[in-house]
């Protein structure tokens, strides 16, 4: 889970960057939390992140919400050149349900919509633009977080590739939208001996879900990463067919003759996005043969990843192979959440109409 969705035990400010020009440490959508005492996530560090947290902490009794613009120059002593601007919110009873809610859906797509202008005023919607609240939508009541999208044929698409971003209603109010993105990428990870129990811990920060399987049960940890799911299971080849469409699939488990049928079993998938074995050149020449008279496509074959890993990195540590393995991953999904970006955001109207605003424009 993010460290911003962490249930604040004290008062709090959320802090989001709405916007950036130029370059910047972090992009928009990026946020953090803010209480007397701690902070969770990073806006991008530095004195910007050290005067943002002075203002937040100035606004835990005070003010409901602020925009500040920030230019990355001499006065900050940054030299990133950009200029980022931040929305502050106090978290109160309204802000706290719309974070209680995205923290059960964090495996599911949200917008938020904050006024940055005006009577405070935060939402949380669906992609279809249906308002949500924390577990079930009330039946009647003021708030936008029950006002009923009134027109559902101009609820948006969601779109991904829209971003944070700034709109402005006829009245000149202004609105954040903000939309809370699922990580898109899964990953179903064979073995849980030192080499996979290092990428679990590698991956546990990362934008990414797992289901990680293994026969041995024991050999899970008691402490698994909130975006890790475990599998003890006696027939590991039956969870490749239960994977989402497009995963990504990695084989290194302790038994060759398992990789074996792992790997038959995945290749015959449609679907398959990335697949990596671990082993060496030798080992790959060996299941080819093996795949070939088996009569799996050779198209198919090709595509298999082993060795896996960066090039240039031949340390054999289970840490350096997991860091090397997750570069390559990463590489790998924003490639493949490139390549699904849908066209960008065209109707937002209902989205405003259902927080209260009729008109907009960007």
């Amino acid at each position: 889970m993010s460290g911003w969705l962490t249930e604040p035990s004290a008062p709090s400010v959320l802090i989001t960057v709405a916007r950036v020009d130029g370059s910047g440490p972090r992009e928009a959508g990026t946020k953090m939390l803010v209480t007397a005492e701690h902070e969770f996530d990073t806006i991008g560090g530095g004195h910007l992140e050290m005067r943002a947290i002075d203002i937040a902490r100035e606004m835990l009794s005070g003010q409901a919400v602020r925009y500040e613009r920030f230019a990355l120059g001499p006065s900050l002593g940054q030299c990133c050149g950009g200029v980022v601007y931040l929305l502050f919110e106090r978290v109160d009873t309204r802000l706290g349900a719309v974070m209680a809610a995205l923290r059960e859906r964090r495996r599911e797509d949200c917008w938020r919509l904050t006024a940055v202008d005006g009577p405070a005023c935060v939402a949380l919607f669906d992609m279809h633009g249906q308002p949500l609240s924390a577990g079930h939508p009330p039946a009647a009541a003021a708030g936008p977080l029950a006002t009923p999208v009134s027109d559902p044929l101009s609820a948006p698409a969601f779109a991904r590739d829209r971003g944070a971003h700034l709109m402005q209603d006829a009245s000149g109010r202004r609105w954040m939208v903000d939309p809370i993105l699922a990580p898109r990428a899964h990953l179903t990870l064979f073995g849980a001996g030192h080499v996979g129990a290092a990428i679990v811990r590698a991956l546990a920060e990362l934008p990414c879900t797992v289901t990680w399987v293994d026969e041995r049960e024991d050999m899970f940890p008691a402490d698994i990463p909130a975006n890790v799911t475990v599998e003890a299971s006696e027939l590991p080849e039956a969870c490749v067919a239960e994977a989402p469409p497009n995963s990504s699939y990695l084989v290194l488990t302790h038994n060759h003759a398992l990789d074996q049928r792992l790997t038959e079993t995945i290749l015959q998938r449609q679907d398959v996005y990335w697949f990596g074995l671990i082993g060496s050149k030798t080992k790959r020449m060996q299941f080819e043969h093996r795949l070939q008279a088996k009569g799996i496509d050779q198209a198919r074959i090709d595509a298999m990843v082993c060795p896996i890993g960066i090039a240039g990195i031949t340390n054999k540590a289970p840490a350096v192979i997991a860091a090397s393995v997750c570069a390559q991953l990463l590489g790998v999904w924003e490639q493949q959440d490139a390549e699904r970006m849908p066209k960008p955001l065209s109707q937002t109207a209902t989205l405003l109409r259902a927080a209260g605003s009729t008109q907009y424009k960007i």
